[in-house]
């Protein structure tokens, strides 16, 4: 996965309590594969788009916002089901960081394990900036993850906290395949010391 070290981009206000991972990707689309292309199109699908496909009067679909790969969300985002799927749509729309002041848990993992950063904020800071995001579209923020600290619009500097773990293999850029990997050579040591030491399996 990408590396996270710092990251600035237009933020977009999703003004939604309990934004579940049924409304950041449908069903009926978990069958779809990334890489077999339009994968983006599913973030927010029945919130973006008619029957008929044509979009719908949602934030997402409105320049500049439709350009953010920032997100700063209400309460409780990523709830509902363990469907990595919804990470998956959230990288396949080039979307780096998620700000709220609350995540469901395993949504909270799969951000972690596909590059996208969890920042949680308390809930009056993340009010505050899609206040600002809505008065100011295509405001930025900037993320620095080696100092734990959002920048805002207008210039504020959050902090936010993080495990030192999971801040680790972010700024590294380490999947759960890429944490194994590091210790390829002791796998190899082992092996070479169990095969010399019970050679007669």
């Amino acid at each position: 996965m990408e590396a996270f070290t710092t990251f600035r981009s237009i933020g977009v206000p999703i003004d939604i309590v309990n934004c579940d991972t049924d409304q950041i990707i449908p069903a009926r689309f978990l069958r779809n594969l990334p890489e077999e292309g339009g994968y983006d199109r599913y973030l927010f699908h029945d919130l973006r788009f008619a029957p008929d496909g044509s979009e719908k009067d949602f934030i997402f679909n409105k320049a500049p916002y439709a350009h953010a790969k920032v997100l700063v969300a209400d309460l409780n985002w990523g709830c509902g089901s363990s469907r990595e799927n919804a990470v998956n749509v959230l990288v396949a729309n080039g979307i780096r960081c998620v700000i709220a002041p609350s995540f469901g848990d395993i949504h909270y993992n799969n951000c972690m394990k596909h590059g996208v950063l969890p920042v949680r904020l308390p809930r009056e800071v993340c009010d505050r900036l899609r206040q600002q995001l809505h008065d100011r579209p295509g405001a930025e923020l900037a993320v620095d993850l080696r100092a734990q600290s959002v920048i805002g619009p207008g210039n504020e500097v959050f902090s936010f906290d993080i495990d030192a773990f999971d801040k680790n293999r972010m700024l590294k850029g380490l999947d759960d395949i890429g944490l194994t990997q590091q210790y390829d050579r002791d796998f190899d040591a082992y092996e070479k010391r169990h095969k010399e030491e019970y050679d007669w399996l």
